[in-house]
């Protein structure tokens, strides 16, 4: 299944690029030249996140923004189980398709693991990472695993896919007052049918279920990017990932890493600073 939806050309304005993966067809965004970043979405969004940071880099940077399989643009396939090991496997195919080399990283939310997942076996190619608010380490905090298990509930589920629940109500809820209309719709409109929205399920799980990967990726970020040139850009205000508990360990995993606080940022800064971020993105990677 692919979706049928044509963003705006004035809110995203990037030409539609294609990928047939081993699992289904990736969308993706590949604009500017010059140094080579790739953009790592959260979930539940897609490059749409993304779209005010390209545009502010595409003169000096090769931006290239991907939807994983079951978000944005991609293809829905029926036989794909939406993991978080199954998208770092193909954003590692589409790394090897665009034969990216002396890249940079920008993870955020799932965006952290999934980017970090395939840049863990291709760390000579790797010259640096950008983190936001993400973790690459099993999740232990009480109020994740209780969302975790309560978004894994049979109720929960079906609102999932009936009432695009994490749309509506975790990235709106916290968006509403920052994005127009319009720029909401983008986030609606990718997700429009519960058949859509089947692998919007899935994350919630992997806070538990990606346990393995997750501890595994503690131990492969320090010993193969450790000592990569990195970037922290952390929105103070998030109450998914807090801040006291997620700098200290992105500090000790990477022996230079520079952190650019955000003040007024909550989960999803890439809507709430994408200038500082952009800023610090060129300041940190000249």
């Amino acid at each position: 299944m692919l979706i049928d939806f044509v963003p705006d050309g004035d809110l995203y304005p990037f030409e539609s690029r294609w990928f047939d993966s081993s699992a289904g067809r990736v969308h993706y965004i590949d604009e500017g030249t010059g140094p080579t970043i790739l953009f790592c979405h959260g979930v539940p969004a897609w490059s749409f996140q993304y779209r005010h940071i390209v545009r502010e880099l595409r003169d000096r940077y090769r931006c290239v923004a991907v939807d994983y399989l079951g978000f944005g643009l991609s293809e829905r396939p029926a036989d794909f189980g939406y993991t978080v090991a199954e998208h770092t496997t193909i954003l590692g195919e589409l790394i090897d398709h665009l034969k990216l080399d002396d890249f940079v990283l920008m993870g955020q939310d799932w965006g952290g693991p999934i980017g970090l997942g395939a840049a863990t076996t291709r760390a000579d190619r790797v010259r640096g990472i950008v983190l936001g608010n993400t973790v690459f380490w099993p999740i232990e905090t009480l109020a994740n695993r209780a969302f975790s298990a309560i978004m894994s509930s049979r109720p929960m589920q079906r609102r999932i896919l009936e009432h695009n629940f994490l749309i509506e109500r975790v990235v709106l809820a916290e968006l509403g007052r920052t994005l127009s209309p319009a720029e909401a719709e983008h986030y609606r409109a990718v997700q429009p049918t519960p058949a859509a929205r089947r692998g919007l399920t899935v994350p919630p799980r992997e806070i538990r279920a990606a346990r393995p990967l997750l501890e595994r990726l503690a131990q492969d970020v320090p010993a193969v990017l450790g000592d990569k040139p990195a970037l922290l850009v952390w929105g103070m205000r998030d109450m998914v990932f807090r801040p006291k508990a997620g700098i200290p360990r992105m500090r000790a995993a990477f022996t230079d890493l520079e952190v650019v606080e955000l003040p007024h940022a909550r989960h999803f800064i890439q809507e709430h600073a994408p200038e500082a971020i952009a800023t610090a993105i060129a300041k940190r990677f000249p």
